[in-house]
């Protein structure tokens, strides 16, 4: 059986174990992250998380942050080997 969370159904999407993005792509994949706002609230509910006082909506909003951190990590990871193998 296969699986289908929303993390492997983009994983098999992306396919971070292929090369073949244009350059031109490839360089735009990498400058996508996480805006001030985003990374500072990130921070703050790393810091409560570690304090073990995150409140159950924290704890989701957290865990959205991680499964977007891992999807971006994929996205970056195609554009890099393609990037290498233009080169």
């Amino acid at each position: 059986m296969s699986v289908n969370t929303e993390t492997a159904i983009w994983e098999r999407l992306i396919r971070p174990d292929r090369s073949d993005l244009p350059p031109l792509a490839a360089r735009a994949l990498l400058k996508l992250d996480f805006d001030r706002k985003d990374r500072s609230r990130l921070n703050k509910l790393a810091e409560k998380a570690r304090a073990g006082s995150l409140s159950v909506e924290e704890e989701a909003e957290l865990e959205n942050y991680r499964r977007v951190g891992y999807l971006l990590d994929l996205i970056r990871s195609t554009a890099r080997r393609s990037l290498r193998r233009s080169t």
